[in-house]
């Protein structure tokens, strides 16, 4: 007779609107049916996602699911001084900041990026997490000044782009669309020298992808990503405009040298 004990699983804590979020030490472990789940419902106002996000807890859900809160452990993240500039991207971002058709843009389409990002198809899921109340809530968040777009410009069209949620100086990625090859990695470029000019250090990634990883992110433990939270959200955060000069944070010499 094996003596091997069942796996008890731990309940996932309901909240009701305005309620605390538990400590993140709390959310299901890698044994767990679901790694990283902590709570359930809540609302998906300002200020709850703002406490979210000060503690390293961002909301993912699909159509038919409540609200579902997540802290992922390990913690995959972009550290900008570790971004990865492929030369076939280096080579599209000179030519990109060379064209004078071409622009990054901040914040001028927030719902046009959000909207796109919850259209772009993704390998392996059929349906979307940007569901109807999330674009609305992120759209409560760029109106109080926390979530940010960054938007690829070409010939006075919007061809890819991300967004973001900003505290202070910590920033956390959401999602990216693209319209024509490589804009949205452009975007992403945009961001890092953005955050390298103003002393951000890093990109909270959420979860760990090939895509992510290709361009630098790497894991690291929750408790070392809560602890810079601490941190980085006390401090004043930036102006969110784009300076083309920003480019120049990529390499020591201007992009359009050989």
């Amino acid at each position: 007779m094996s003596s091997a004990r069942p796996t008890v699983q731990k309940p996932v804590p309901w909240l009701v609107p305005g309620e605390a979020f538990p400590s993140v030490s709390h959310a299901w472990g890698a044994m767990d049916p679901a790694p990283g789940l902590l709570a359930a419902g809540g609302a998906l106002d300002v200020d709850s996602l703002l406490q979210a996000y000060q503690h390293g807890i961002f909301p993912w859900f699909s159509t038919g699911q409540p609200i579902l809160w997540w802290s992922t452990d390990p913690r995959m993240v972009l550290k900008v001084d570790a971004f990865r500039l492929h030369r076939s991207l280096r080579k599209t971002i000179a030519a990109f900041a060379g064209n004078t058709g071409a622009e990054i843009r901040f914040d001028t389409q927030f719902s046009e990026v959000i909207r796109a990002c919850s259209g772009s198809p993704r390998p392996g899921q059929s349906g979307t997490w940007i569901v109807a109340d999330m674009v609305q809530a992120y759209e409560a968040l760029h109106q109080a000044g926390y979530a940010h777009s960054v938007e690829t410009w070409i010939d006075g069209q919007l061809v890819g782009g991300l967004y973001c949620v900003a505290i202070g100086k910590a920033v956390f990625g959401e999602s990216m669309f693209t319209r024509v090859p490589d804009a949205s990695k452009i975007a992403l470029a945009a961001l890092v020298c953005f955050c390298r000019i103003h002393g951000i250090p890093l990109v909270d990634c959420q979860q760990n992808t090939a895509h992510l990883a290709s361009l630098g992110a790497r894991e690291i433990p929750r408790s070392v990503f809560c602890d810079q939270l601490a941190l980085q959200t006390r401090l004043p955060g930036p102006v969110w405009q784009f300076d083309p000069h920003c480019w120049t944070a990529l390499q020591p010499q201007p992009l359009a040298s050989p």
